[in-house]
This record gives structure tokens, sequence and C-alpha cells, in this order.
């Protein structure tokens, strides 16, 4: 069950609008990395953590403190937008022709479609997708994806700092930074306590039983590019990072097997095949007769 608390976790004030940084914002709120990303991938990692206890409650808490800076970047984005001119400034033209270039640098979906309001989409105005929420039901797989979710995150919310002096964004912005280095630490922390309490490891799913697998392929670099120097990585010598075995290097990938024929498909699907028009013809209703596939 949830509640809204109608107050904010930190500020979200900008100093002047902007309509050209309210698109720039809207990558870190509705992009594949973004805040919206975050809170429905750990909201949806608890309801299906398969046991009670401290991970769970972790996902939980995680999630919706990433919900809360959904409502901030909105806030913020709504409020950049509030009072922006229709059109484009000289200033930021000439300031960043690369954007200027792009529908003048704002978004026509904020004013058309939004009324000068936030939406869930993107910076190029794409609409945020659950496609980006990964949540598999292995929560060592999980919280490592969730580290990366966090550090690519951060990435673009510390490329998008930069582009304004707006006091007020830079206030917010400096303030997600922060959490995003708290989280990339506990979920890299609960990874390895995972490890440590023998619930997983790698490699994931480690419980699937070494007979299923090729083992004299399992620790092979295999150099599939004309290059060297990979040879003088620890990926490529030494000892593995589960503990189970050594990697080896392989200069030259094994001779590959023989492609099998192209695939013929139901006549019905009407594909190009080497098979006669008027038999595939006949082939179809014969198929159709039996009321079978």
């Amino acid at each position: 069950m949830f509640f809204h608390k109608q107050e904010l976790q930190y500020h979200a004030t900008p100093a002047a609008p902007d309509a050209v940084y309210a698109r720039k914002m809207q990558e870190i709120l509705g992009g594949q990395y973004g805040e919206i990303t975050v809170a429905m991938q750990y909201g949806f990692q608890a309801i299906n953590a398969h046991m009670p206890g401290k991970y769970r409650d972790l996902l939980y808490g995680i999630g919706a403190e990433e919900m809360g800076h959904v409502e901030m970047i909105a806030t913020m984005i709504a409020q950049l937008l509030e009072k922006a001119p229709i059109g484009i400034t000289e200033d930021a033209v000439q300031n960043d022709p690369a954007v200027a270039a792009i529908i003048g640098g704002t978004d026509v979906q904020a004013a058309i479609v939004g009324g000068a309001g936030v939406r869930p989409v993107d910076s190029n105005g794409n609409p945020w997708s659950g496609s980006y929420v990964t949540s598999s039901g292995n929560l060592l797989a999980d919280f490592v994806s969730n580290a990366n979710a966090e550090m690519q995150g951060r990435l673009q919310v510390a490329r998008i700092l930069h582009q304004t002096n707006d006091a007020g964004v830079r206030d917010m912005l400096g303030f997600l930074t922060a959490r995003d280095t708290a989280h990339q630490n506990q979920w890299i922390a609960a990874a390895l306590e995972l490890r440590a309490e023998g619930l997983e490891d790698i490699p994931v799913p480690n419980k699937l039983p070494r007979e299923k697998e090729f083992e004299a392929v399992e620790y092979q670099f295999i150099n599939f590019s004309n290059g060297t120097q990979a040879a003088e990585g620890s990926w490529a010598t030494g000892p593995t990072p589960d503990g189970r075995g050594t990697f080896s290097y392989v200069e030259t990938p094994d001779a590959g097997v023989p492609m099998p024929a192209p695939t013929i498909p139901d006549p019905r699907y009407f594909g190009t095949t080497p098979l006669p028009n008027a038999e595939e013809i006949a082939l179809a209703a014969k198929k159709d007769k039996r009321n079978k596939e």
C-alpha cells in the first residue's frame, strides 16, 4: 500500500524558466536509466523477491525513495516550463548549436501535448517503456543490474549538471548525484553480502548443475578480434572471480561447424521458398482442410 506525502525529499525550484533545459531533464526522468525506470525496477524486484527480510526491505526502501525522485525531477521540469517563452531564445541557440538544430532545442510536445507540463518521456519525446525494467527473481543478478542502472543514471545527471548555471537546478542535481553514489554502493554491498552468506554466487545462476555446462570452455577467453592486447588482462589468465577455475587465452577460435539449411515455414506464412507456387498453394489448402497446424 502506498501513501503520498505532499512534501519533496529535497528542494526542486529553478531560478528561472528554461524550456531547453527542461527537455534535457526529461532524459533523467523518462529515459532508459531515468528515475521512472529505477523506481519501477526496484519495486517489481521487491514484489518478486522470494524471501522476506533485509534484502526485500532494501528493495522496497530504495524503490520508494526513487519514486520521490521521480516527483522531484517532474516538479523541476514543470517549473522550468511554467513561464518559458514559446520560442527558443537567441542565447540558447548561440550557446548550444547542436541542441538548437533539433527543433530549436525545445520539446514541442511539452507545449502541444502536455500544455507546458512534464510527461513520462525521454529527451526525444519517446514514451517511457516497461521494457527498461529488469526483474529476474535472482537477487544477485538484479543487484548487479541495479548498480549498473545507478551508474548510468549518475553519468547522465553528471553530464547535464554542468550544462546549466541555474543555482536551483544545480542544487537539486547535486543532491541526486549524492543519492546515486549511496545507491551504487548499497547495491554492490548487497551483492557482496549475498555471496558471503552463500545465498547466491557467480556465475549466475550458480545453482545450475555443472555437468550441464561444457566445462572445457567455461573459463576461456576466445580471441574473436584481430587485436592481441586482451591477452594482457586478468580475464585471460589467472584465477577466476568465482574461485572455481583458471582463465586461459585462446588466440584463434576453433573452426566453425556447417550452417543448417534455410528454414521452410508453413506455406500460410507466404514466405518465398524453393517450392513452386502451385505446390505451396495445394499444401496450404490441405493444411486448412485438416484444420491443423
